[in-house]
């Protein structure tokens, strides 16, 4: 069996040097697989129309032949969610949903993506299987929100011990778990 193709949509700011995103389309890439890390435009001023369109383009890109993944972190999983509300869209074989902020979180920058299209039959529609993973303690969504989050979307949720917002500050840049979750689905996921 061949590793998947993996699509990994960064959040506000971008995925700098270290997190682990880059980590991982690195390894996929080293192990066999396909790793593609879009940077969108603009990330500190983020523009959800344009990063839609930007994500179309690398969707359509994906090669048919292996396993669709997509890894989505913080502003990311909101710009999935916008992907996964329209009609006529490709399907993909799984998505990861990684420390979203809260549906309603004050940030001025991002708010183009919101409200949000909390729409699980777009889910469906858009991905085989989509899970949730958060970490305790992150400071842009209280636990009761990403569970409310997680039970809206009708999806799985793991919560990993005090992991913030799973990015470097919170110490992951290497993540093998998440390797994992991309090459077999092992689930739950778990901590650095």
């Amino acid at each position: 069996m061949s590793l998947p193709h993996v699509l990994l949509i960064h959040g506000y700011t971008g995925s700098g040097p270290g997190h682990w995103q880059r980590w991982l389309a690195q390894t996929v890439s080293e192990h066999g697989g396909m790793a593609d890390m879009p940077h969108f435009s603009d990330p500190d001023q983020p523009d959800r129309d344009t990063w839609l369109r930007e994500l179309d383009t690398h969707l359509e890109a994906a090669p048919t032949d292996r396993e669709r993944v997509v890894v989505a972190h913080s502003l990311g999983c909101y710009l999935w969610l916008h992907h996964a509300a329209r009609e006529g869209i490709g399907h993909v074989d799984r998505v990861l949903l990684v420390a979203p902020p809260a549906p309603d979180y004050p940030e001025p920058a991002i708010k183009s993506f919101f409200p949000a299209p909390l729409d699980p039959t777009g889910l469906r529609r858009a991905a085989t299987e989509t899970r949730l993973v958060v970490g305790d303690g992150d400071p842009y969504c209280s636990m009761p929100a990403a569970k409310q989050l997680a039970e809206t979307l009708r999806i799985e949720v793991d919560v990993l011990p005090d992991a913030a917002h799973i990015n470097i500050d919170a110490g992951y840049g290497e993540w093998p778990a998440v390797l994992k979750w991309v090459r077999s689905k092992t689930v739950p996921l778990s901590p650095r």
